[in-house]
């Protein structure tokens, strides 16, 4: 079934299916955590329904030349489809049914910020055989994993692009790693606690082409 829910922003709302992976508040604290510039061309991968992109796009009107959305699923697509439709978004942003993988090289170098709330887990790790595939594709890295991710966003960064990116604190070494294996440097890096103060999130800021040096923020609650 099909809901509406509203972003609390200006009257702005976004679909989802209740019989589909719906979005969690974590994407919520990345389109948060994401900085926008003045004319910011922005790509977010594993869209999903398009919560991160036209939640960060909501929050900097006033700053985002343009947004690109990148779902394989083709239910996801639909969805983001007509959010964009519905709230008169034709103009801003795009919705691209594809994997990351395929994403035409005509877009190398033309995004100043990509962000990814992916699957946090490898594959295996929880699948449920109680849960349909296309639940365990958000869940899982099935069909893309994090390395696969950080090369297709430093093909699409402009040099001194900003890659934003959410996941599960426990694969941080991980994290770090690939990220400056792909020339992601990683320079912003918050925590998100949990109601017992324990971190479960890690948020972080890539900037490819840039010096090492990472500024920790403090820990952010979410409960």
């Amino acid at each position: 079934m099909i809901v509406k829910e509203e972003l609390l922003i200006d009257n702005l709302f976004i679909y989802q299916d209740t019989d589909l992976y719906r979005f969690t508040s974590d994407a919520i604290i990345l389109s948060r955590f994401a900085v926008a510039k003045k004319g910011a061309i922005v790509a977010d991968l594993c869209s999903g329904s398009g919560i991160v992109g036209i939640h960060f796009y909501a929050l900097n009107k006033s700053l985002v030349s343009s947004v690109h959305l990148f779902e394989m699923q083709k239910e996801l697509f639909d969805l983001s489809l007509k959010t964009i439709k519905d709230n008169c978004f034709e103009n801003v942003i795009v919705a691209h049914n594809q994997k990351i993988q395929d994403i035409s090289k005509d877009y190398n170098g033309k995004f100043t910020l990509v962000t990814c709330n992916p699957p946090y887990f490898k594959s295996g790790a929880i699948m449920s055989k109680e849960l349909p595939e296309h639940i365990n594709v958000c869940r899982e890295e099935i069909t893309v994993n994090l390395d696969e991710i950080c090369s297709v966003a430093k093909r699409l960064l402009t040099h001194g692009g900003k890659f934003a990116l959410v996941h599960r604190a426990d694969r941080l070494a991980e994290i770090m790693v690939t990220l400056t294996k792909n020339k992601l440097e990683p320079k912003r890096l918050q925590f998100v606690c949990g109601s017992k103060n324990v971190p479960y999130l890690v948020l972080i800021e890539a900037v490819k082409g840039a010096e090492p040096g990472v500024t920790v923020l403090p820990n952010l609650t979410n409960v």
